[in-house]
């Protein structure tokens, strides 16, 4: 298709039957290119015409995308010709608008797009190819129903596996929740658990407060008076979507905001009053003088630490630890003999010690203050140490559980809720940590509690490896996953993975591994109820706006029919189809919530806003009334130092204490010899993860490009908009530099979920980070630590 074609259809008002013509429905298809007009599709048409007014549905995205904004579809002859979004009259700290950004706005280009995957295919060339003939759905599902029964008869239920993936992370019909329910009830599965996103955090922060749930409301920043922004970067992430518009409020209201960051992200532009610029992987080390600074100074809340705290000095610890192992130890030098001064850290995080002393004072003093982490810091080798880096700093000054003030990072599952539609227990009961899946197919059979899975009995490992995976809505089988030159050589063995189900939108990176590649609806097509990340006093019903395009269908769809192939059809769905289940969860809903709205309420609003009249405040109640509200941690408070970290007996790699460590491929390695610099990635504003990649109208809101201060480019006599070659022992990626002083020396940064497309020499010509990452796990989560990287770049 032309691309003046294709512009046509995106940008104008057209009739549906229009738009299948044009796009090949009546002609006969080819690989990608055409559609074929089913008696259904046509049917479909003929119904459409009789429609003539535009009419407004409102709807929502289930992407993995922290805003969950309210889209409104407008809709003639069947077709959506525009997208708008909330234009609600209130617009409060109470009841703000939930407003679509770029992205939103942009969906028509997403469903509309002239490569959506059309019909069910099976793969004919190589695994990896993408090489692909058309086949029926009744053949996709009788394909993946034997191989599902030979797998399992040969291997047990271990064998089978559902990639991690967040393409559509709606409440009901997402693959992950029905590949759980449908292989639950059928036998079980090797299950997984941790996200890509926040393993470390979520495993790191209960070590310190007893739970990961930490945050408070947005509506609590307006009474702040200075606000860290630590690798947090809401501009682009859209956390939440009110939270630019709380951090704005706060701003009108007098707060100082200020961003620690290695790069000047487009928050520190929009928000900050300053940027503290810091070398990746070193934020302990800042945290550690901020520490020194705080302690020597006596800006600490000695009060709060004696009364809620465990490990801050020699008299509050816990039994049976040697005589120097507390915090204040630690920072003093007391027992290596190194004080963690200000000049100490400049050497380790280059920030200048007395950029170091203002912040720690400005932190300590200013009353209250709310250090936000965000969930890029963690995302390093040493992610655990810095998630709990910042509990300590919060406990040092007191700013827990105060209106204002905020206990750690960019977390926060509070006061609202809608039903969760029921699932099924997995009856084999054993998950590895989603990252390690690749080890899971290499070498599963070696794994144990000591690589993180759980389940097993003690000292056994898993009973297989992985052979048979479902990859629904998910690019990591490829492209979000570490080393994808590893990943692509694991996956291309059919003697390993023997058999790969993908279903999407598109034909990914991860949709060319495919043996059964089938053609998934979007969200527009289906009915689905969403809630925001973590920050946002609302939910949306995701309305279905206009019919299948083509012979897509939804993951719930296609699961039925395997189900009753299965012999489980009614079990399965229960008798209900997705907008019966959108239906329960209203109705559940309001047994819980009478304020919540009816079925056709929502149909018609689309979206309920909860409205309070305080903030919610995390751990007010342990602070506020301590005795009958405990921290859930083993002494019943703040664990600045943790007796269960210490009994791992770990103390290097895990500490007790919240500490720097230098890491294999950090500023201090001495990897940097043959790479120097070091490499991070970004969530960028034309993505959600690597969803969007293909979209034309993100790819004019931000070209795929690379961050490089002018001191390392000069270096190597790179211009700005240069091609790039930049490569370490994991792979070689080819990208155009942008040279700019929003990014400090010794740090490239790449933004995250470009689509790895190779060259004839193997070389990455679109940009893909992972194609230089890791495969290796952070020490105590397993987590996914892909910002850790070094690199060399050179003019292409």
């Amino acid at each position: 298709m032309s691309e003046n074609l294709f512009k046509k259809i995106a940008n104008q008002t057209m009739p549906r039957r229009t738009f299948l013509k044009w796009t090949g429905a009546a002609t006969a298809p080819t690989m990608l290119g055409g559609v074929y007009a089913t008696k259904k599709l046509s049917e479909n048409v003929s119904a459409a015409e009789s429609v003539e007014e535009e009419v407004v549905i409102p709807t929502c995205g289930t992407l993995n995308c922290g805003g969950r904004c309210l889209v409104k579809a407008h809709v003639k002859d069947g077709t959506i010709v525009r997208i708008s979004t909330d234009n609600a009259s209130e617009d409060s700290l109470s009841c703000p608008q939930i407003r679509a950004c770029l992205r939103g706005r942009s969906y028509r280009q997403f469903v509309y797009h002239p490569d959506r995957l059309k019909y069910p295919m099976k793969r004919v060339g190589k695994r990896g190819e993408g090489e692909f003939e058309r086949i029926t759905w009744d053949e996709a599902i009788e394909t993946i129903y034997k191989e599902t029964e030979r797998i399992t008869k040969k291997y047990g239920r271990s064998a089978l596996y559902s990639n991690y993936g967040s393409g559509n992370w709606g409440g009901i019909a997402s693959g992950r929740m029905m590949f759980n329910k449908l292989m639950g009830m059928t036998g079980g599965y090797l299950g997984y658990f941790n996200t890509y996103s926040t393993a470390q955090t979520s495993n790191a922060t209960p070590y310190t407060f007893g739970t990961g749930n930490t945050g408070s409301s947005l509506d609590s920043l307006v009474n702040s008076q200075l606000i860290i922004l630590w690798g947090f970067n809401p501009a682009e992430t859209i956390f939440g979507s009110p939270t630019n518009f709380y951090l704005q409020k706060a701003k009108e209201a007098g707060a100082k905001i200020y961003v620690v960051d290695p790069r000047q992200s487009d928050s520190a532009v929009a928000l900050a009053d300053e940027w503290f610029p810091i070398r990746p992987t070193t934020d302990n080390a800042l945290m550690d003088a901020m520490t020194y600074v705080i302690l020597t100074e006596n800006l600490h809340n000695k009060e709060f630490l004696d009364k809620f705290c465990v490990g801050h000095d020699e008299s509050h610890m816990p039994e049976g630890v040697p005589q120097g192992e507390s915090l204040q130890s630690y920072v003093l030098g007391e027992k290596d003999g190194i004080p963690k001064t200000p000049e100490w850290a400049e050497k380790i995080c280059g920030l200048p010690a007395n950029k170091i002393r203002q912040l720690a004072r400005e932190y300590a003093t200013a009353k209250p203050a709310a250090l936000i982490q965000g969930w890029g810091p963690q995302r390093h080798m040493n992610g655990e140490q810095i998630v709990r880096g910042s509990t300590v700093l919060a406990s040092l000054t007191g700013n827990i559980g105060v209106n204002g003030g905020w206990a750690s990072g960019a977390g926060y599952f509070g006061r609202t809720s809608v039903a969760a539609v029921p699932n099924i227990p997995n009856p084999l009961g054993l998950s590895i940590p989603c990252f390690l899946w690749t080890d899971a197919v290499t070498r599963g059979t070696e794994m144990s509690a000591e690589d993180g899975v759980k389940g097993l009995k003690e000292g056994a490992t898993l009973p297989n490896n992985i052979k048979l995976i479902y990859n629904m809505a998910s690019n990591v089988l490829i492209n979000q996953h570490g080393d994808i030159n590893k990943t692509k050589k694991i996956l291309e063995d059919e003697n390993l993975v023997e058999f790969i189900v993908v279903s999407d939108i598109f034909m990914t990176p991860s949709a060319k591994f495919a043996d059964i590649l089938l053609p998934s609806n979007t969200f527009f097509e289906r009915y689905d109820v969403a809630v925001p990340w973590t920050y946002g006093d609302y939910a949306i019903l995701s309305q279905k706006v206009i019919d299948n395009l083509y012979e897509s269908k939804s993951d719930y769809e296609w699961l039925t029919m395997l189900a009753k192939k299965m012999g489980v059809e009614k079990e399965f769905t229960e008798g209900k189809t997705e907008e019966d289940w959108a239906k329960w969860v209203v109705e559940e809903t309001r047994k819980q919530d009478p304020s919540f709205p009816t079925w056709e309420q929502m149909k018609k609003q689309g979206i309920h806003k909860w409205k309070f009249d305080k903030p919610t405040i995390g751990f007010e109640a342990q602070i506020n009334d301590p005795a009958n509200n405990p921290f859930l941690t083993p002494s019943g408070k703040i664990e600045i130092f943790s007796k269960q970290l210490w009994d791992m007996e770990k103390h290097e790699d895990i500490p007790a204490i919240p500490k720097h460590i230098a890491v294999n491929e950090g500023p201090e390695s001495s990897l940097r010899e043959k790479y120097p610099l070091q490499l991070i990635g970004w969530h960028y504003k034309r993505r959600c993860h690597s969803t969007m990649d293909n979209n034309p109208w993100m790819e004019e809101a931000g070209k795929q490009i690379m961050w490089m201060n002018p001191i390392d480019a000069n270096k190597r006599n790179i211009k700005n908009g240069d091609l790039a070659k930049v490569f370490n022992d994991r792979g070689i990626v080819k990208i155009p530099v942008v040279v700019t002083n929003r990014i400090i020396p010794g740090v490239i940064a790449i933004p995250q979920g470009a689509w790895h497309t190779s060259d004839k020499d193997g070389v990455d010509i679109r940009g893909a980070i992972n194609t230089l990452t890791t495969q290796e796990p952070s020490p105590l989560a397993k987590g996914n630590p892909q910002h850790t990287n070094l690199a060399e770049v050179e003019k292409a």
